[in-house]
């Protein structure tokens, strides 16, 4: 099944994404500069309008120096704490 990018684990992905780009204290302007990307598409990956690809991930991961591992622990953990 594939799950929707409105669903929980999206959301807290979402979350967790912000918090460590405000953590580094980066703008979403100051990432999409590092990553070479449009301001717009950081903006709609944080935000509930763009699907998460996991290359993208990665890479938004080493642009607000976050370790990919405890945004892939975060996942598991929303989806095994998934109701049902």
């Amino acid at each position: 099944m594939r799950p929707s990018s409105y669903s929980k684990e999206y959301k807290d992905l979402r979350s967790w994404m912000k918090q460590k780009r405000e953590a580094k204290g980066l703008s979403i302007r100051a990432v999409a500069e590092i990553l070479q990307r449009h301001h717009s598409v950081i903006g709609k990956l944080e935000q509930d309008r763009r699907r998460i690809d996991i290359i993208e991930l990665l890479e938004y991961c080493r642009a607000v120096d976050a370790d990919p591992h405890e945004a892939i622990d975060l996942l598991e953990y929303s989806l095994d704490n998934k109701i049902m």
